[in-house]
This record gives C-alpha cells, structure tokens and sequence, in this order.
C-alpha cells in the first residue's frame, strides 16, 4: 500500500505509446496520478491526455503546470490565485521513436527540442525530478551500417557512446541537456532511462521464439530486453528514489534472450569484443546491474515465465 508521502503527481509525456501505456498502470497501481501528455489519447477511464506540441516551448511550461483532470476545478483557490498543484515528477518518453519515421533532420530537431524544453521548464518551475528517455541504440550498434562490434561487454553506463546514426545522436544529447541543467538547478534529479527493446504482454508468443531460434539477428539490441510492465517499476523506482542529482541508468531486464548462455552467445556472435568483467551465466548484455544495485530494481517479467524453450 502506498503511503500518502509515497503518492506521487506525474507528468507523463509520451504515456500512449509502446511503453507508456504499460507504465502508467504500474504507477497508477502505486497510487500516483499521472497526467498523460501526448498527441494520442491514452484509452484509460482515469488518466486525461493533454495534447501538445512539446518542440513548442510555451506550451511544454503550460502542460507541466496544468490540472490533471477536469475535475480538478472544483478545488479551493491556493496562495496564488489559482488551484493547480505542481507536479512531484516529470516523465518524459515522448519522441520520434526510431530512424525513418521522419526525415533525420527532423527525428533530431523533434528529439532534442522536445527533450530540452521539458526538462528546462520543469527545472524552472521547481518540480525536483524529471526522468527522460535514452536508449539502447545509443551504444552504437543498433542502427549502425553493416555488422559492427560493440566496444566491450558488458554494456554498461560508463561506457564511450559513439554511435553514428540521428536517433541514437539524439538521445545522447538528451543526456547531456539532463547533465547540464543538473548542474545549473542543484537539488534536481535528473535520471536518463537506456531503455533496451521494449516488450509487451502479447510479444512474447510472437516474437522470442525467433529471437531463440536465430540469435544472430539479436545483436543489434545486444540480445537484451526490457518488458514494458518493468520498466514501469523502473520508473516507480526512479521517481521515489531522491538525491542521486544526475544519474544514468541501463532500463532492461536480467537475463539474456536465448537459451544458450551469454557466453556462448558471445563466443560465437561477438568473438572479437573483448569482455571487461566476469559476467553471470545468463546475464543480459546490456546490463542492468546499476538500477539492481542503486535502485532496487527486481525483474518480474522474466521472458522465460512466457516462453517453451
């Protein structure tokens, strides 16, 4: 049971896409209130969609300072003049989702803008965390051209990120707008989620068991995951989590995504990488071992509880 310290106001930018529409129920399941700002609405009886262009600074500082609901009318005038309670948290997942969405030039203008003026305006509106959307593809080899190594494994959050395509350029500068903004507002937390491939409920069944069969083509996401009813803890955890001021984390889950061990999988697919640590017998790739360690994270939706090997 939440407690009324542990209930939190959440801006959620993004809430009606692949993954917001299995985190907000988690944190809605964690007693928070969530406001969704996107230009879809979001199907839930519960959470209002506020539609906005988040590039247009103007009204990114009226969304993150708007009422949840209509409803919220009805509550008693505050200190200054008006009822709005501001939000405890800001998260932001809203954005171009890949390459060849829209032209590059336009995937990162959108991205980058829409990133900077989020966390600018919560920052100046005095909402203590915010929690944006990196990426997996950010280690390089996602939507590199041909067959390319990793640097090492496994990947971790000091890693030297140096990939060469918009999407994955974009959401590094995300995490640097994050780094310099906590360095200009101190006593705000900024966490900036690596997300890995994200996993519905119903993708289990039709996707991994190819993902099994033909691990070679598992490398581009370096045979990692994140499901996305996790990566709704992931960002309870971040928003109850205070104090850590910037912070990246890797957002996927434990294990890697073939029954053959990491190992193995390494040994054949990646034979020149080297490998920096011991890694666990299973251990995903792209590890989660921060978020484990600093955040409490636990798997729960390990992809085998799902999946006839």
């Amino acid at each position: 049971m939440a407690t009324s310290n542990s209930r939190k106001r959440i801006v959620f930018t993004g809430g009606s896409g692949k993954a917001g529409r299995h985190c907000i129920p988690y944190l809605l399941s964690k007693g928070h209130s969530v406001l969704n700002v996107d230009l879809i609405p979001l199907p839930h009886p519960t959470v209002h969609t506020l539609k906005a262009d988040l590039t247009d600074s103007g009204q990114v500082f009226n969304a993150l300072s708007s009422h949840f609901h209509l409803s919220h009318y009805e509550n008693p005038r505050g200190p200054g003049g008006v009822g709005v309670e501001k939000p405890d948290a800001v998260i932001h997942f809203a954005a171009y989702a890949r390459n060849l969405l829209v032209p590059d030039s336009e995937c990162f203008r959108g991205n980058v803008l829409s990133t900077y003026n989020v966390i600018e305006a919560a920052c100046k509106l005095g909402i203590k965390k915010v929690i944006i959307a990196s990426s997996e593809t950010t280690y390089g080899v996602c939507f590199a051209q041909g067959d390319v190594d990793y640097h090492s494994f496994p990947l971790e959050e000091d890693y030297d990120n140096d990939p060469e395509d918009t999407y994955a350029t974009s959401k590094l500068c995300g995490e640097r707008c994050a780094r310099s903004f906590a360095r200009r507002f101190p006593g705000v937390d900024i966490y900036a989620l690596r997300i890995g491939n994200v996993i519905e409920p119903d993708e289990y069944k039709t996707l991994f068991p190819d993902f099994v069969k033909n691990p070679g083509t598992r490398k581009r996401n370096a045979w990692s995951y994140i499901d996305a009813r996790d990566l709704g803890q992931i960002c309870d955890l971040c928003v109850q989590k205070d104090g850590l001021g910037f912070q990246i984390f890797n957002a996927t889950n434990d294990t890697i995504t073939t029954d053959e061990t990491t190992a193995e999988i390494l040994d054949s697919y990646a034979p020149n990488t080297p490998i920096s640590r011991e890694m666990g017998e299973y251990e995903a790739p792209l590890s989660n071992r921060k978020i484990r360690e600093v955040l409490g994270f636990r798997d729960e939706h390990n992809w085998r509880k799902y999946v006839e090997v």
